[in-house]
């Protein structure tokens, strides 16, 4: 939409082909209108939105303006923790800018990527990641939130429990089940209670619900995984076409693991496969380095454990940092905490 100012107004999403099972990747406020999400399939949203407008995504383009925005955030400060392409963490606490005012600062690089990058950035400014988090998307698109601390408890005690950090659809519904339905709710439980119903992960839910958070914003991320994986126009229908099919993977996780020089870390390896009704298993065993017997092996293993069409195989590695040498490909954000 910035490059092509035709695009603006319309709805637009960027993804695969509708008719080659293509997701959609992204899309802007005119698509979400119509019930258009990320990660639905693009056939699903062009039949919510017959007018959609599709774009294939341009990934060399985002790294650069990724590149640009990052340049923005560590001239504000060195503490900058990327979630994804288009997610960062901001700690602004012992910044020298505005005397260290997350509100200011956030402001300020907002004008800021609108002048030199010419897109819009959304923020959010909290005591916490969880809270800010949460700011972020608050006044989307093209908005800022604050919550400050005296606020806290305040903006916390309403809020869904579907919205604290880990919480997903299953631990919801079981939330919502036992009563619990607002963070007010979750708050009358105790911290017994809680790890009764949820184990360790109570505990986390005891703190969030009353908008804690003790996470530090973490520069260094280490890489966890190289992978790739295709998603099939036609399902593979047995085992011999998944062996088919394994090589051009195996060639192409090769290059990657070579271009990210994890070579010298991997612990795992993996084969990840989703049948085609759906259902998806991971088979995985120790190995210090690629082996395509090995991934052989692991695919003979996980298709065995549902025995039909294949809809998506992927393989990869899963690494752990002891190289003080190694370099690591870094993942950038575009703005949307600050």
């Amino acid at each position: 939409m910035r490059d092509d100012p035709s695009l603006r107004g319309k709805p637009l999403a960027v993804g695969g082909r509708p008719d080659q099972r293509g997701v959609v990747a992204t899309c802007n406020y005119e698509a979400r209108k119509f019930g258009v999400r990320s990660a639905m399939p693009m056939a699903t949203a062009v039949k919510r939105c017959p007018e959609l407008l599709i774009l294939r995504p341009a990934m060399e383009k985002y790294r650069v303006v990724s590149r640009q925005i990052m340049a923005i955030y560590r001239s504000y400060t060195d503490l900058v923790e990327p979630l994804s392409l288009d997610e960062a963490y901001l700690d602004v606490t012992n910044s020298p800018h505005f005397h260290g005012s997350g509100t200011l600062i956030a402001q300020e690089i907002r004008a800021r990527i609108a002048k030199e990058v010419g897109i819009t950035a959304s923020a959010g400014v909290a005591p916490n990641k969880f809270l800010a988090k949460i700011a972020s998307d608050w006044n989307k698109p093209d908005g800022l939130f604050v919550i400050r601390p005296r606020d806290v408890d305040a903006f916390v005690a309403p809020l869904p429990v579907d919205k604290l950090f880990g919480v997903g659809k299953v631990t919801a519904a079981k939330l919502k089940r036992l009563g619990a339905h607002t963070c007010a709710d979750l708050q009358r439980w105790s911290l017994r209670e809680l790890q009764h119903h949820f184990g360790k992960f109570g505990a986390r839910m005891y703190d969030l619900c009353r908008g804690i958070d003790r996470r530090e914003v973490c520069p260094d991320q280490e890489r966890k995984s190289v992978s790739v994986e295709e998603t099939y126009v036609q399902d593979l229908p047995d085992l011999d076409a998944c062996r088919r099919e394994l090589a051009p993977l195996y060639d192409l996780l090769e290059a990657r693991v070579k271009q990210a020089q994890a070579e010298r870390q991997i612990r795992k390896l993996f084969v990840k496969i989703r049948f085609a009704d759906f259902r998806r298993t991971t088979a995985e065993c120790v190995g210090l380095q690629l082996d395509r017997g090995v991934f052989d092996k692991l695919l003979d293993t996980a298709f065995q454990r549902g025995r039909r069409p294949v809809r998506l195989l992927g393989i990869g590695v899963r690494t752990s940092e002891e190289d003080d040498n190694a370099q690591q490909l870094g993942l950038f954000g575009l703005a949307d905490n600050a």
